[in-house]
């Protein structure tokens, strides 16, 4: 039995994406010197998702996408229990001058986006960051970091558990609220 609650089922889901998409075209529009950025390994589902979704409605290649691995750059990859898996870095373009939009499935502490700006400036010097999270857990932020592009926003207590799952992993597009992370992991 599935302990945690959904919050959001496929329906909301989809529909969330389709904002999240309208949003970036309302802002950025045919995305001349734009680009989508995945944040591995969470984000690039949410990252796949926006860009095809971005070209069917831009008809066409018109988004420039990468995809970003953070490991090394997290503050805490030496101190965990287990080893980090590092995820392949998909950028085969400079974002120097660019504005940037990094792709990230839940924005909770901040220390993903810390991680991913460190990271991208190996990749030139953006003309402008932005941050989209699906989800913005809101309490409990490390860092001054917030979301211009936000798909729902989960107020919940400090040892609650956000999840997204994806259908290409799991059969079926959904947020979970869990407890605490041990009840997530069961």
């Amino acid at each position: 039995m599935e302990k945690g609650r959904v919050i959001a089922g496929q329906k909301r889901f989809a529909l969330t994406i389709e904002r999240l998409c309208q949003q970036l075209i309302e802002q950025h529009g045919a995305f001349e010197d734009t680009c989508l950025i995945g944040i591995q390994p969470r984000g690039v589902f949410l990252g796949d998702r926006l860009h095809q979704r971005l070209e069917d409605l831009l008809g066409g290649p018109a988004v420039e996408y990468g995809k970003l691995d953070i490991t090394f750059y997290r503050d805490d990859f030496r101190t965990r229990a287990k080893p980090l898996s590092a995820s392949p870095t998909e950028l085969d373009f400079l974002v120097e001058g660019k504005k940037v939009i990094l792709v990230d499935d839940v924005l909770y502490t901040g220390r993903t986006v810390q991680a991913a700006l460190t990271a991208l400036n190996h990749y030139g010097r953006p003309k402008k960051v932005e941050l989209l999270a699906l989800v913005d857990r809101r309490f409990n932020r490390h860092l001054p970091i917030q979301g211009d592009y936000i798909g729902m926003t989960v107020d919940a207590v400090d040892k609650a558990f956000v999840r997204v799952e994806w259908k290409e992993q799991s059969n079926e597009d959904r947020v979970l609220i869990f407890a605490d992370k041990s009840e997530a992991e069961e």
